[in-house]
């Protein structure tokens, strides 16, 4: 399976997850997928509190390869699986 097949199926997988991961977790997850989708951050950091937490995840990606943050996204979710799927 290619590293693009295994990134959709974990952003399939995400979705069926019964139980919501913690904050952070959601954080870490947004912004590798933002960071494998889009690439670095190209939006000016908001001043609403929830808009903001992800902008600053998502900066923190700065600079990282999308095929690299799909990796690490991949493994995120793996990881999570046992606990929310």
């Amino acid at each position: 399976m290619s590293l693009d097949e295994k990134f959709k199926s974990a952003c399939d997988q995400i979705r069926q997850f019964t139980k919501r991961p913690s904050d952070s977790d959601m954080l870490e997850v947004y912004s590798l997928y933002k960071q494998a989708t889009v690439g670095d951050i190209n939006t000016p950091k908001p001043s609403e509190a929830k808009a903001k937490a992800k902008w600053e995840a998502w900066s923190g990606k700065k600079g990282l390869n999308a095929n690299v943050a799909k990796e690490q996204y991949v493994a995120k979710i793996k990881a999570l699986a046992p606990t929310y799927a």
